[in-house]
């Protein structure tokens, strides 16, 4: 098979795509060969080392027959339509199907605890990947729709955590009083730490963020007179329903409303606060992409310098966004923290933030649909393959390769225009003579 945009003496394109792929192979050798290859367990004598080369073979020849298979298909000199090209009827018809399918799927979410067939399991399951489709849609503000990379987004989730569990305890208040609280308290936090470091763009401010998460995670974990350190705090309150606890007794949630007692009444009435709290964060992103301050963020995304040409204050900009991405995720850390009954230093990682950006980029950045559907992916799929511990990472490292290959701009790259420009007046003829005249 012979390239016919190449010279003569030119190697083939079997030839070039086979070269690329062995190297593509030599290089999953390299990584394989310590993680897959050898393999450390604990048995009675002490620890040993196990060998396992028919997986690293395995997963050479996987990455060699996918690197051909994509060199000979989509990477093929001349191929007029780019690797991730989508045409535009395609997109339009995308973005019609996702304009449908949101109102489904909120309806879904909402009927899916009433079903009769729907156990205890599924509904934590929604309550999980509700958290983080809230999550990806406060990270989308900031990331999808200003453009600033957030690498420390897990630490305004902590704060909401903490701040909720410290109120609770030691000054006794209720759910629906700390609830705002954690919220402004997260946004306060947003806002100090966008004073110093807005004034940085691209990858300095990716570094400050990512540090600043690691800061309050090691602030976390060596305060322990206040915030329990490694140990966390356990024993944080749980949610009423407007002043009626879910347990047993004449005033309860049970009796009160005639039903039959059953722990699942807490379960879903968490499920609906969380789907509540989702709703509200995107209804508010929504209408804020419509106003001034959302238009500046979309134009801040695009092009900075045209932004500050046109008399935008750039610095308030960004912390607008910031101080409002850091407040719903206060809001679902004082939900994650009134969920768990516990929580650590160990659940605000790294790989927190990590997951929630995988989550708006694969999603599609500044895509509400995109994100939602990124999340019950990837959160859902993390659930499928609970069994398979050893190749959970494997697997999900290289759907998000495949995803950015086929799709690069995410799974719905199509967003609806916050400015709509009418449609333009015909001008006659008449007119135009004058005006030349």
């Amino acid at each position: 098979m012979a390239d016919p945009h190449a010279g003569a003496g030119a190697p083939s394109v079997f030839a070039v795509a086979f070269k690329d792929a062995a190297f593509a192979a030599l290089v999953a050798l390299g990584l394989a060969a310590p993680m897959l290859g050898l393999v450390t367990v604990q048995t009675q004598s002490g620890i040993e080392l196990e060998q396992h080369w028919g997986k690293v073979a395995i997963a050479v020849a996987i990455v060699f027959a996918g690197r051909l298979l994509l060199n000979l298909t989509l990477w093929r000199p001349g191929r007029k339509k780019s690797l991730g090209y989508v045409p535009p009827k395609v997109e339009a018809r995308l973005a019609r199907f996702a304009k449908y399918l949101a109102p489904l799927a909120i309806l879904g979410a909402v009927v899916m605890p009433m079903l009769p067939f729907t156990e205890r399991y599924a509904i934590d399951l929604g309550i999980l990947v509700l958290t983080y489709v809230m999550l990806g849609w406060g990270l989308n503000i900031v990331v999808g729709l200003a453009g600033l990379l957030d690498l420390g987004y897990v630490a305004f989730y902590a704060v909401g955590a903490y701040s909720y569990a410290l109120l609770a305890q030691y000054f006794g208040l209720s759910f629906w009083v700390c609830l705002p609280l954690a919220g402004i308290l997260a946004a306060f936090w947003g806002v100090i730490l966008g004073f110093p470091v807005l004034r940085l763009r691209g990858d300095y401010l990716a570094i400050v963020t990512l540090a600043f998460g690691e800061i309050i995670r090691i602030v976390l974990l060596n305060w322990y007179w206040f915030t329990g350190g490694p140990n966390g705090i356990s024993g944080i309150p749980r949610p009423s329903f407007f002043g009626l606890d879910f347990d047993r007794g004449d005033d309860g949630f049970a009796a009160t409303f005639g039903l039959t007692y059953s722990p699942l009444h807490r379960i879903v009435f968490l499920y609906y606060l969380i789907l509540a709290l989702a709703l509200l964060t995107n209804v508010v992103t929504i209408r804020l992409r419509r106003l001034p301050i959302g238009r500046a963020w979309e134009a801040l995304r695009e092009d900075e310098i045209a932004c500050r040409s046109l008399g935008i204050n750039t610095v308030n900009t960004k912390l607008t966004a910031f101080a409002l991405g850091a407040m719903f995720a206060g809001f679902a850390g004082s939900f994650f923290a009134t969920r768990q009954g516990f929580i650590s230093p160990e659940s605000f990682v790294f790989m927190e933030s990590a997951l929630i950006l995988a989550i708006v980029v694969l999603g599609g950045m500044g895509s509400q649909f995109g994100v939602a559907v990124a999340a019950v992916v990837m959160i859902g799929g993390f659930e499928l393959f609970r069994e398979f511990s050893d190749y959970r990472m494997i697997t999900f490292g290289l759907v998000m390769v495949l995803i950015m290959i086929w799709r690069p701009r995410g799974l719905v790259s199509t967003r609806s225009p916050s400015v709509f420009l009418k449609e333009k007046k015909a001008i006659s003829g008449s007119l135009v003579q004058e005006g030349h005249g």
